[in-house]
């Protein structure tokens, strides 16, 4: 697909991280780009800076577990702009569990369900609808995670598991689409190849009292900060992916119609083919029994 000038894009969990850097690269691509994010003042800082680059911008509080919510956003990006060309789904959040699966407190599966399966849902049925009827070349990109989508991350099994989920609807996606013959694409976006600095670490300030945890927590929320002091303590390397880099992935992707938006990397690439290769063997999963888990 070709990204021109006056086309749309919409972009969930755009006020910061992955979804802000994805509305700027299409905004330097002279797109007009619809902003959603359920944080109201992040949301309005990052409009304003973009229209202060001289960007056409429609920003929206947006809750994309609530499905009335995103027919809303659909409603409001396609009153003021009258198409949608570009439709990333984007918003996601941790989930805050504790200790092993079995211990997780059910409002942390649900709440990590709502917005990171729920929430794609909702952008697709109250999107791709539309972009197939008005018959221009369209394309959805949704982002998944190399912890679900490449090799499950045990230690963060909520979040593998629902990101895991995305990659399964998008490649559904992707097959409806093409047996519609319609002329919008689809992706699932694996950021990285390293960490990124995201909002992802404080998710848990933005989680509803409906899912609010049931028990006291263990231990307090660590930050990104803290994390990366811990493991360098260690003795391991930590690297980031500038969330820019990742923003011109998806570009480059949409471009040339690029399911697997999947970066480049040596370690992805191990996984990938220690998974595969598991499966084709009808054997144990031993790359999974390398993990520490306490």
């Amino acid at each position: 697909m070709r990204l021109e000038t006056g086309q749309v894009a919409v972009v969930t969990g755009a006020a910061s991280g992955i979804g802000l850097a994805m509305a700027c690269r299409f905004a330097a691509e002279g797109l007009k780009v619809v902003l959603a994010d359920v944080e109201e003042g992040a949301l309005r800082k990052a409009a304003d800076e973009l229209r202060a680059e001289g960007a056409e911008v429609l920003a929206r509080t947006v809750d994309v577990s609530d499905r009335d919510s995103v027919v809303s956003l659909a409603d409001a990006a396609y009153g003021a702009f009258g198409a949608v060309h570009v439709l990333c789904n984007n918003a996601g959040v941790g989930s805050g569990a504790e200790g092993r699966m079995w211990e997780h407190e059910p409002n942390d599966w649900k709440w990590a369900f709502s917005v990171n399966v729920w929430g794609v849902f909702h952008g697709i049925q109250a999107f791709v609808p539309r972009m197939i009827a008005d018959g221009a070349p369209g394309h959805v990109v949704n982002t998944s995670s190399g912890d679900g989508g490449i090799a499950p991350l045990p230690t963060a099994s909520v979040y593998a598991v629902t990101k895991a989920a995305v990659v399964t609807m998008t490649e559904s996606l992707y097959a409806h689409l093409k047996a519609e013959g319609a002329s919008v694409g689809a992706s699932v976006l694996f950021p990285g190849p390293h960490m990124l600095r995201t909002g992802l670490w404080e998710s848990h300030r933005n989680r509803p009292e409906r899912y609010a945890k049931e028990r006291p927590r263990k231990s307090p929320y660590r930050t990104l900060d803290q994390y990366e002091s811990a493991m360098r303590a260690a003795g391991h390397e930590v690297r980031f992916t500038p969330v820019e880099e990742v923003a011109e992935h998806v570009v480059e992707g949409i471009r040339a119609d690029r399911f697997w938006m999947l970066p480049a990397s040596e370690h992805s690439d191990r996984q990938i083919r220690a998974r595969s290769q598991s499966m084709l063997d009808r054997a144990n999963p031993a790359y999974l029994e390398s993990f520490i888990l306490d």
